[in-house]
């Protein structure tokens, strides 16, 4: 069992507390990612579980055995770095063995397995090769195979994709995800890139300022964030302050502005000031004799500007007393919106999202 308890774990520099008692239970097998914005923690966070970095409090597990009082080579843990930490003066296969010579694995051993690790990630042949000969995926791709090669009961990826180009990251991320379920290898994963970590992981804890602010599936976290903070961090969002009305049956209705929105589930009194978070796609442009077009839950705007970027349309709005609203739909050239034009814009109440305002 490769499951990962970390309990109570903290670490200072200084006077500034880069992780504050954090505890996570990581299972087995789980494609586990930190997300968050640069000086979060995350970094360091993953850096303990290495044992590059020691804790100031705490203790961290790997199924029955503790950790943290072992150096690094000691954990069986591989770790990818941010930017490969190659040697240019070995060859690929060189790098690959590099960590099966510290542990003194026998020639014939040590050939058959960096042979299978380069296979693994899709370097057969590479062998010989020079680091200044490869692409940046290629050199990922190394990187990878050395933190395979030793065998851990986990692999650490340190924002493995940060300097590779967007195609590249795309393609990238999904080649890790597919290695990671077909060997089953438990995997802590950084990054501060959303897209990143909603397409990859099993689940995420997202951080800030050494804390974790939800831990969560993607889904959960996208679609249902613990706080204001995760809901801008994850993507983008509007974030409307509005005063809570009267109930409808399901609904509670909401003034925004001079426009009254429609949530469902809320638990608010009537006068409570709230924030509503709604992610620009959760809206529809209501055409003239569509299905449902007199359904209550819409809201007017004004478009102020639109962007083309190919299968979507985004859409920077406003609402009659000016309150900004921003809109992605699908790019349809029966139901474009121009800037000055009027829109009228549908949404399902149970997609929006509360926060009180005197608890964000």
């Amino acid at each position: 069992m490769s499951k990962i308890a970390i309990e109570g774990v903290s670490r200072s520099f200084g006077s500034v507390a880069a992780v504050r008692d954090v505890s996570l239970a990581i299972e087995d097998s789980e494609f586990f990612t930190l997300l968050g914005p640069s000086g979060c923690g995350k970094t360091t966070l993953l850096r303990m579980i290495a044992g590059f970095t020691e804790l100031d409090a705490g203790q961290i597990r790997i199924g029955d055995k503790r950790i943290d009082t072992l150096p690094p080579h000691r954990r069986n843990i591989g770790m990818v770095f941010q930017n490969y930490a190659i040697f240019p003066n070995l060859t690929v296969a060189g790098n690959v063995a590099y960590g099966l010579k510290a542990r003194k694995v026998a020639g014939e051993e040590m050939a058959e397995r960096v042979t299978g690790a380069l296979a693994l990630v899709r370097l057969q042949g590479y062998g010989e090769r020079w680091p200044h000969q490869l692409s940046g995926g290629q050199l990922q791709r190394v990187a990878i195979a050395r933190a395979l090669v030793i065998r851990p009961e986990v692999l650490l990826l340190d924002e493995p994709l940060s300097n590779l180009d967007a195609r590249l990251r795309v393609d990238m991320r999904g080649e890790i995800r597919d290695l990671q379920q077909r060997l089953k290898i438990t995997t802590v994963y950084v990054t501060h890139d959303q897209e990143e970590a909603l397409a990859v992981s099993d689940r995420i804890a997202v951080m800030q300022a050494g804390r974790i602010e939800q831990l969560g599936g993607p889904k959960d976290i996208y679609r249902r964030p613990a706080n204001l903070f995760v809901a801008q961090f994850m993507g983008t969002t509007n974030i409307l302050p509005g005063i809570v009305g009267a109930r409808e049956g399901e609904t509670v209705r909401v003034r925004v502005g001079t426009a009254d929105l429609l949530v469902a589930g809320l638990d608010a009194r009537e006068g409570d000031a709230v924030n509503l978070c709604v992610r620009p796609e959760a809206l529809r442009i209501v055409r003239p004799g569509d299905a449902g077009s007199a359904r209550p839950a819409q809201i007017e705007a004004t478009v102020r500007k639109a962007e083309f970027i190919g299968a979507l349309v985004r859409l920077e709005a406003e609402l009659a007393d000016g309150t900004p609203l921003r809109v992605a739909v699908l790019d349809d050239p029966r139901a474009s919106a121009s800037p000055g034009s009027r829109i009228v814009l549908a949404y399902d109440p149970a997609c929006v999202t509360v926060f009180r305002q005197d608890k964000p």
